[in-house]
């Protein structure tokens, strides 16, 4: 799923929270982000503590294990470059 900044394509409505704290996802919103009924959500609150946001688990879990995978390779070219550089110094 590419990155999409249009409020136009990611605006949903509203959601009015029930008494028991509940809120209901709209349709729309579960259906393009595949959230189905039994998925876990993350649940965090912006820094500043203006409002918050909600994660798939799996989406999150597929994130940073991308994330992780990248800085070892990063890691990884780096650590070469500097052999490189020790065995061929300029």
């Amino acid at each position: 799923m590419g990155v999409r900044l249009s409020l136009e394509e990611n605006f949903f409505g509203s959601a009015t929270v029930g008494e028991r704290g509940q809120v209901v996802i709209p349709a729309d919103a579960r259906k393009k982000f595949g959230i189905n009924p039994g998925d876990k959500v993350l649940v965090m609150g912006h820094p500043e503590g203006a409002g918050i946001l909600l994660f798939k688990i799996d989406s999150i879990r597929e994130m940073l294990s991308a994330l992780i995978d990248g800085l070892s390779k990063i890691e990884s070219r780096a650590a070469e470059a500097e052999a490189d550089e020790e065995q061929n110094p300029q």
